[in-house]
């Protein structure tokens, strides 16, 4: 089915340079929807970035992009201004997405040897006659040229010792990946900047539930957004904001990339998934578009899976 938005609607994307972030204002930049996007990257790194605003650009939508601490009260204050100048008398913010990923992935302690992979691999290189530093390097050399099966026998990297999270670590990552939601969508209402129809939107992944080594302070916080966005969809769903939080499968993201084992994640994910591939964020995009839709509009205080069917696989 084809649709188009309201010309007017705005979507201002928290953290929309990569990702899914910025696979959703593509998303939505093509069946007209305007598009603001708050980011914060290295000057380096902006040459790509500007090639992908600029595709945003040649659809021929408002496209308004800016590169500062969107945590921040000064960041936030400087994007409403920028955005309420771009709305004009008409314009409204039809999508508040958070896709912030500034997290915290240290552990609670420094990870112990794996005993079951060990004794597996003693045994394999026992039967195969072979020594277990080389069957070790041939299981990990295999793996990672495609092999996912053999996931269970490779030992995830250990990390750097000594760097387990601390509480300062926990408070800036559920604030920055959690409690901002509230914040940023607090300010934006009070601005009266939210369309009749609003939506509010986070992302989660299986992680809120699934306990990954290095994940706690970015699990914490999700729990915290989800906590958050059902608050939202009841306290601000008499003024016509829908609260949502979207749970995508394992992608291959720069986030995921960043965390301790991810290959071993992709590897069981692309086992287990009964379409036999990750999600990728085209899949979530074209879901968060849908959920932008008039018809969409009864669609309230939900966590909704979009990962093809892996978080049921078992």
């Amino acid at each position: 089915m084809s649709f188009t938005f309201d010309r007017s609607h705005w979507a201002l994307i928290l953290g929309g340079s990569s990702g899914f972030g910025l696979a959703t204002a593509k998303a939505l930049a093509r069946r007209g929807m305007n598009v603001a996007v708050a980011h914060r990257d290295r000057k380096g790194a902006m040459p790509a970035i500007e090639k992908h605003f600029d595709e945003l650009r040649a659809i021929g939508v408002g496209v308004l992009t800016m590169n500062l601490d969107a945590l921040s009260a000064e960041g936030r204050k400087t994007t409403l201004d920028a955005l309420a100048e771009k709305l004009g008398k008409t314009g409204k913010v039809r999508l508040l997405m958070h896709s912030i990923a500034f997290g915290n992935l240290k552990p609670l302690a420094d990870p112990k040897p794996n005993a079951v992979v060990a004794d597996a691999n003693a045994r394999l290189a026992k039967q195969l006659g072979i020594d277990e530093k080389t069957l070790t390097s041939a299981v990990r050399t295999v793996f990672e040229g495609g092999a996912d099966v053999l996931a269970p026998l490779v030992e995830a990297s250990a990390g750097e010792p000594g760097l387990a999270l601390e509480e300062e670590d926990f408070a800036r990552t559920v604030q920055a990946m959690g409690t901002s939601l509230a914040t940023w969508t607090q300010d934006v209402f009070a601005r009266g900047l939210f369309a009749q129809d609003a939506r509010v939107l986070g992302l989660t992944s299986e992680g809120n539930e699934i306990a990954w080594r290095g994940y706690a302070a970015v699990a914490a916080a999700k729990l915290a957004m989800e906590s958050i966005s059902r608050a939202i969809a009841v306290e601000l769903g008499p003024y016509g904001v829908r609260s949502n939080i979207v749970q995508a499968g394992v992608t291959d993201t720069p986030a995921l990339r960043l965390i301790p084992g991810n290959e071993k994640m992709k590897a069981g994910a692309r086992l287990r998934n009964p379409l036999g591939r990750l999600t990728t964020t085209d899949d979530v995009a074209s879901f968060i578009a849908l959920l932008c839709t008039d018809e969409a509009q009864w669609v309230n205080g939900a966590l909704i899976r979009v990962d093809g069917g892996e978080g049921v696989a078992g």
